[in-house]
Formats: structure tokens, sequence, C-alpha cells
């Protein structure tokens, strides 16, 4: 099991969920993929993204004007 962070700071809808989607095509199924955005969609888009595709959100939080999203890959 693998802990990969992605900074999407400063993308707006829909780059941070387009590259959560192309980072997790080259995870494995365990590993965890922490997102860090400025947009407040992602605390919406992702989890949406994540429940269509099968993957799981194991964590959101909002510490000052960033959001943090922990997935984890299911394959």
């Amino acid at each position: 099991m693998s802990e990969i962070e992605l900074d999407a700071r400063r993308l707006l809808c829909p780059l941070p969920v387009i590259r959560t989607q192309d980072r997790i095509k080259t995870l494995q199924d365990g590993d965890i993929l922490t997102v860090t955005g400025t947009d407040p969609g992602v605390m919406q888009d992702i989890p949406a993204w994540c429940r269509v595709h099968g993957h799981k959100v194991i964590e959101s939080q909002q510490q000052d004007r960033e959001y943090i999203i922990s997935i984890l890959v299911c394959k």
C-alpha cells in the first residue's frame, strides 16, 4: 500500500476531478490518494466521482481555505 499526494490547489472544476481520475488510474488497489484543493466544490465533486467509480473516501476535512480528501483506491 502506498500513500500518494495530489496537489489540486488553484484548480477550478472540473480539473481537480480530472487530475484525481488520471492519478488513480496509475495506482494499485489499496493505495491511498490524498487530494488537496482550494475549490470548495471538491468536497462534493470528488466524493461523487468516487461513488460512481467504486473508490472510498476515508477522510475529508477543511483546513483554513484548503480542502483535503483521502481516497482508498478500490480496483
